[in-house]
């Protein structure tokens, strides 16, 4: 197992050669909520053939309340409600035996029913459906529910300060740049990559938030509060289809 170099995470953030986009998309207004956590809690967690991507010996858990915003298939044109929707993540980040980082997805509340069931079907990631509102204002307030649960995640944000990219080999560079994820289907892994410019972000004052995204996933024992917050205004991204790993 080796774990990823340096070059390793720059290569992940080009353009995959002689591989073309099936969907295009907006991401915006987004609040990057992390904890750090034990290495070994995130190990027992993950498929055969994913290993903990840590920095300075720490694996780390997000939870990322945002807005999808103009989702359609390539060259075709965006359908209101249906390329209009919320998404909350609660992900961690891995690697694989030969070192390559990405992400892996615990959950993915969604309130579009198609997206949800597309993703499921085609992408393999553990999607759900919600009930979700968002107002964004200068202050932001985003709210789901789980479909099947009553108790709403509450998060009230306010983005502050100039923006900014990260710096390559600091934490910020660490949870944010990342264009691989990692899904299963069975035992069987596979990796996919999305494409953007690299995340714009900002200081974020956090007004409310909640854990029970991390507690649905398994998680019930997160410190308080998070070692690390931040809001992106958004990013264009492009999404390539899944390959199957040997």
């Amino acid at each position: 197992m080796t774990r990823p170099t340096p070059p390793q995470r720059e290569a992940a953030r080009q353009h995959p050669p002689h591989r073309r986009t099936v969907l295009q998309q907006r991401w915006e207004n987004l609040l990057f909520l992390h904890w750090t956590i034990d290495r070994e809690t995130i190990q027992k967690s993950l498929p055969a053939g994913l290993y903990p991507d840590t920095f300075a010996g720490t694996a780390w858990l997000g939870i990322v309340p945002f807005a999808m915003r103009s989702v359609r298939p390539r060259g075709l044109p965006a359908v209101g409600r249906l390329s209009n929707f919320l998404e909350l993540n609660v992900r961690t980040y891995v690697h694989d035996e030969n070192g390559i980082p990405g992400v892996w997805f615990y959950s993915l509340d969604c309130n579009q029913w198609l997206a949800v069931w597309l993703a499921r079907k085609f992408f393999g990631l553990p999607y759900e459906r919600a009930t979700m509102t968002a107002d964004f204002d200068t202050t932001i307030d985003y709210h789901s529910t789980r479909r099947g649960t009553d108790e709403a995640a509450q998060y009230r944000w306010r983005p502050e300060g100039a923006t900014r990219a990260a710096t390559p080999g600091s934490l910020d560079f660490f949870l944010l740049e990342r264009y691989l994820l990692y899904a299963a289907r069975g035992r069987q892994l596979f990796r996919g990559q999305v494409a953007h410019t690299p995340y714009q972000f900002q200081a974020a004052t956090v007004e409310k938030f909640s854990l029970l995204p991390a507690v649905q996933a398994g998680f019930s024992s997160l410190s308080p509060q998070p070692q690390h917050t931040c809001h992106s205004p958004g990013v264009d991204v492009r999404i390539f289809g899944l390959e199957k790993l040997p």
